[in-house]
C-alpha cells in the first residue's frame, strides 16, 4: 500500500472515505482529523460531495426503460444472413501493477467526489432541485395531467378506481352529473380488457372523467374524457408517446378523449377508433 503521507491532503482523505487506507494510516488521519478543524471541513465536503454524487447515480439508475425504445427494439427484424466474423486478432493483457491500480482507483475517485462535491455545494442547488421538483406542469396542456395519473395507476394496482365496476347506475349518474358529458362505459372484453371502474380526475383544472381497464398481464389503460370545445381539425385521431405512456387524443361532439396506456402496446390507434364508436 502506497504511502499516503506523500499524497495531498484531498487524496488521503479521500481513501480514506473509500475504505483503501491501512490501519496505520487510518488512525493517523482520523488524529489530524481530531486536531486540525480545516481538515474536518476538508473531510466533510469530500463526505458531502461523495453522498451526493452516489445519490445522483442512484436516481438515474432507477429511471425506467421508456417503453417506446422496447417497442423499437422489438420490431426490429434480425438480419436474414450471418454476418461473417472478422478474423480476431491476439488481444494484448496489460495487468496493472498493485500500486498502479490502487493509484488510478484514488484518481477516479477523487475526480468522482470532487465533481459530486462542486455541484452539491454550488450556492442553489438545493433550491434549484426544490423549485424544479415542485414547479406545476404546463396547465394550457390537460394531457399532461391525463399522463400523471396514468403513472399514478400503474404505480398502485390495488387501488385503480374510486367507483368500481359493479356499480354501473353510480358511476353513469356521477359522471355524467360531474363531468357534463353522456357516454357509455364501453366493452373492450373482446380485446382482454376488463372494465375496473371510475374516478374524477383534474386536467388544467377542469374535471375530468376516467374510465379504467385493466388485462391478465397486469397493464392497465383508461378512457379519460371532458366537455370541451375544439376547433374541426382537432377531430383527428392523434397518437403521442410519453416515455412509458400511450396516448390517443380524438374529438366529437364537444367533447375531448384521450386513451391513455402503455407505449409498447402497437393497437392502442385500433382500440382508440373501436372506443370512439363506443362510448
Amino acid at each position: 500500500m502506497p504511502d499516503l503521507r506523500k499524497l495531498p491532503l484531498e487524496a488521503q482523505l479521500t481513501a480514506l472515505l473509500d475504505g483503501e487506507v491501512s490501519p496505520e494510516q487510518r488512525h493517523e488521519l482520523e488524529q489530524r482529523l481530531a486536531d486540525d478543524e480545516n481538515a474536518r471541513r476538508l473531510h466533510e465536503r469530500l463526505r458531502h460531495g461523495a453522498d451526493f454524487g452516489r445519490r445522483r447515480l442512484d436516481d438515474i439508475l432507477k429511471e425506467p426503460v421508456p417503453l417506446a425504445l422496447v417497442r423499437s427494439i422489438k420490431s426490429t427484424q434480425p438480419p436474414k444472413t450471418p454476418i461473417a466474423q472478422r478474423a480476431t486478432r491476439p488481444q494484448v493483457k496489460l495487468a496493472p501493477s498493485g500500486p498502479q491500480a490502487l493509484a488510478a482507483a484514488l484518481i477516479l475517485f477523487a475526480v468522482g467526489c470532487g465533481i459530486g462535491y462542486f455541484v452539491g455545494i454550488s450556492p442553489d442547488a438545493d433550491e434549484v432541485a426544490t423549485t424544479t421538483a415542485a414547479a406545476p406542469a404546463n396547465t394550457s396542456d390537460w394531457l399532461g395531467d391525463v399522463t400523471a395519473y396514468q403513472r399514478l395507476l400503474i404505480r398502485q394496482p390495488r387501488h385503480l378506481v374510486e367507483v368500481p365496476a359493479s356499480q354501473a347506475e353510480e358511476i353513469s349518474s356521477w359522471l355524467t352529473t360531474a363531468i357534463g358529458v353522456p357516454f357509455r362505459v364501453p366493452d373492450l372484453s373482446a380485446e382482454s380488457w376488463t372494465f375496473q371502474g371510475a374516478r374524477v380526475i383534474l386536467g388544467d383544472s377542469r374535471p375530468v372523467g376516467q374510465l379504467v381497464y385493466s388485462n391478465a398481464d397486469g397493464d392497465v389503460i383508461s378512457i379519460c374524457f371532458r366537455k370541451d370545445a375544439l376547433p374541426p381539425e382537432a377531430d383527428d385521431f392523434k397518437e403521442t408517446i410519453k416515455d412509458e405512456i400511450g396516448l390517443v387524443t380524438w374529438h366529437n361532439a364537444g367533447t375531448s378523449y384521450v386513451l391513455a396506456g402503455p407505449s409498447a402496446e402497437a393497437a392502442l390507434g385500433q382500440l382508440a377508433m373501436k372506443i370512439a364508436t363506443a362510448i
